[in-house]
């Protein structure tokens, strides 16, 4: 096993370019401290399908050191793969997946950034484990891979040595947890900082993830149901309420809203308030207690605990990360 601490970063056509840069940057800042204190440095190499440059799914290009198609298997400190259109492509490249299968024993550890850890799962490094991926691609991880359980709100899992994030900027958040475990929280401090970063992100996924107003389904007072709570959150939507509106007996009505959507209609309808107050205070600058009143909450408490369910944070603080303008008194309570 490698004494040094040497990070390889996997990298593949059609990369996400951030999910390489966010976590190199975070190892290359932790590098001037460990400078400074007369530690060893990480020691960062880029692999790819080929020497030279690869291009992101963007069209951007990173240079790679080494290619795994004759780089051997060899020991290292973290090897990192990152995601992007290429990552969850179909079917994968086999020369990789073997390389990964063989390298992977000989890391210290193993990490993904977004879909890589779809190479990780098709390598067969997952099975048994606990992982996260990108939201948006839950569905897809889960078609694939049925024998892996996902986390949909972490913004990484650390499974025993393989660790798996969530996307794009995820990866700089996991990396500054691998830099904390190696070398303490202090020094991890400095390079969030330096990169203007939580060090622990409030939140997870939740906060970011799929709209309720995509579901499906063919039955017609359902739709309806479902039409009816999204555009109009404020109104008395109990199943009493809903099922008149459709024309369904409360009972059958709460059924078949579960067995359609998933959930129970009362969850649901927490659910599709919290979205409501969501596009309130990102693009509106009034106060928490009017948007729990226009989103059918009653008070602001009740939609401060309602946001802890199911986002992770309270109001206050997504409206300061996702709000066009700074909350106003009124946002400070809740």
């Amino acid at each position: 096993m490698a004494t040094d601490r040497h990070v390889r970063i996997v990298i593949l056509d059609g990369h996400q370019p951030l999910d390489v840069a966010g976590p190199h940057e975070v190892f290359a800042g932790a590098n001037a401290a460990l400078k400074s204190a007369g530690k060893t440095p990480y020691r960062l190499s880029l692999v790819g399908p080929r020497v030279g440059l690869v291009r992101g799914e963007s069209g951007l290009g990173i240079h790679a050191d080494q290619s795994w198609l004759t780089l051997k298997p060899r020991a290292c400190d973290t090897l990192m793969v990152a995601g992007g259109d290429g990552a969850r492509a179909w079917p994968p490249d086999p020369k990789l997946i073997s390389w990964l299968q063989a390298s992977a024993p000989l890391a210290r550890r193993v990490a993904s950034v977004c879909t890589g850890s779809f190479l990780l799962a098709e390598a067969g490094l997952l099975d048994g484990r606990v992982a996260t991926t990108h939201w948006a691609r839950f569905g897809l991880f889960a078609e694939r891979f049925p024998h892996i359980r996902i986390d949909t709100d972490a913004v990484f899992v650390v499974d025993g040595n393989v660790a798996t994030s969530a996307g794009v900027t995820a990866g700089i958040d996991l990396a500054l947890k691998l830099v904390e475990d190696d070398h303490g929280p202090a020094l991890a401090q400095v390079v969030a900082r330096h990169l203007v970063m939580f060090l622990r992100r409030p939140g997870g996924q939740s906060q970011f993830g799929k709209p309720l107003w995509s579901t499906n389904t063919e039955l017609r007072p359902i739709r309806e149901a479902l039409d009816h709570i999204h555009t109009n959150p404020a109104h008395d939507l109990s199943v009493a309420a809903l099922a008149q509106q459709v024309g369904m007996s409360e009972r059958n009505f709460a059924r078949v809203f579960t067995n359609e959507v998933g959930q129970s209609p009362g969850r649901y309808v927490e659910a599709a308030r919290v979205e409501a107050a969501q596009r309130h205070l990102e693009l509106e600058d009034v106060g928490v207690d009017t948007v729990a009143d226009e989103c059918g909450f009653g008070s602001a408490e009740t939609m401060r605990r309602a946001f802890q369910r199911h986002v992770g944070i309270a109001p206050s603080q997504y409206r300061q990360r996702f709000g066009a303008q700074a909350p106003v008194t009124q946002a400070q309570s809740a």
